[in-house]
């Protein structure tokens, strides 16, 4: 090669490099090895995966083991550099099955990137979260390359699938057990935790989290931090309780029902996304159950709607304009370079007192 990359923008001028010599046809099935690619262009060895990655991405190259990486199609120089200030978001519901405040940060997030001349490109589908997404996914990326992607409610299969092709992306949300991606989150585990705490100092002793049946990190790790903070409680009498329910109305009413006839029935309940503490707390009314003077209901999730609700709940809250600028930067570095500087990132809510959090029932259990 004549020509090597200068320091500024390595990553995007060394992947730059390597299209131009596979469109001139100096390779034509096969990419050397990463010692030779770092030797020609004198860059570090993560700076050569970080373009090769970049390259997938765009359909250019395909790595297999034991072979290297096979050259797809040479690519055209009216397609250089495409798509190269897009961003794909993708999500196993559409934008009208969210939640607000999911809906907010994402609108929030493609305004600050659009103030940067990038574009936010949404896709939805359970075909990316269910069982073996792989094939949906390889479709996906095929057809709508993207220099980066961000993954919001996403499931182990589809992290694991980004993280083994190399493609550029940031979690919004936990990321699970032995995946290396870069993610930000609200702190789940800690956020249960602390509602634990709180609901043992109000003199409770049976509490409850009552949560969706899924397998989504965030959701695992509300669990382990809700039995947490009652293991690390001095109160030995104290006892933790998990309710599962599938989401339906007719389930989280079936599940409740479960929940509040165990004697005795637990007297404080920390319920999992603000949806669906509206159903819970609307059930509750309906079978004779006062909020909060027979049982105590936190919310831990936030959402605009839950300031119209008598009494006020408490809840944790987190502002979606500052989970977007904390997605921003991250993407914007993964559009420049393909490095994270800051690998994860947790938020920890403020915790909005409300009025339904209140001392141990004198009666508790009474039904």
């Amino acid at each position: 090669m004549k020509s090597l990359p200068q320091r500024q923008s390595l990553v995007s001028q060394t992947a730059e490099l390597i299209r131009r010599e596979i469109r001139q046809g100096t390779w034509r099935r096969v990419l050397p090895g990463e010692r030779v690619l770092c030797a020609s262009l004198q860059v570090s060895r993560n700076t050569v995966r970080s373009a090769l990655a970049q390259l997938k991405q765009e359909g250019l190259i395909r790595s297999a083991r034991g072979s290297g990486n096979s050259i797809l199609r040479r690519p055209s120089r009216r397609n250089a550099g495409l798509r190269s200030h897009d961003v794909g978001l993708l999500s196993p519901l559409a934008i009208e099955r969210l939640r607000p405040s999911q809906t907010i940060w994402i609108d929030e997030l493609r305004a600050l990137l659009s103030e940067r001349n990038c574009r936010l490109h949404m896709f939805y589908g359970q075909q990316y979260v269910r069982g073996k997404p792989a094939a949906a996914l390889e479709k996906l990326v095929a057809q709508h390359p993207h220099r980066c992607w961000v993954l919001t409610l996403s499931s182990e299969g589809a992290q694991r699938w980004f993280e083994q092709k190399g493609i550029p992306c940031v979690v919004a949300g936990s990321v699970h057990d032995g995946v290396d991606l870069p993610f930000r989150d609200l702190d789940h585990r800690a956020i249960c935790r602390h509602a634990a705490g709180m609901m043992l100092g109000q003199g409770h002793r049976k509490i409850a989290l009552f949560i969706q049946k899924s397998k989504r990190a965030g959701d695992l790790e509300s669990e382990l931090g809700f039995v947490e903070g009652v293991r690390s409680s001095p109160h030995r009498d104290a006892a933790a309780v998990v309710g599962s329910h599938d989401a339906t109305i007719a389930g989280i009413c079936a599940a409740l029902r479960r929940l509040m006839e165990q004697k005795p029935a637990p007297t404080a309940l920390l319920v999992a996304n603000a949806y669906h503490y509206l159903t819970v707390v609307s059930w509750l009314a309906q079978m004779g159950w006062r909020v909060p003077q027979d049982v105590s209901v936190v919310s831990r999730d936030e959402d605009s709607f839950l300031s119209f609700l008598v009494p006020t709940p408490a809840h944790y809250a987190t502002s979606p304009h500052m989970i977007a600028r904390t997605l921003l930067r991250p993407v914007v570095e993964l559009l420049a370079q393909a490095v994270v500087t800051q690998h994860s990132l947790r938020i920890m809510p403020d915790f909005i007192r409300g009025e339904t959090l209140a001392r141990m029932p004198a009666e508790a259990g009474r039904f």
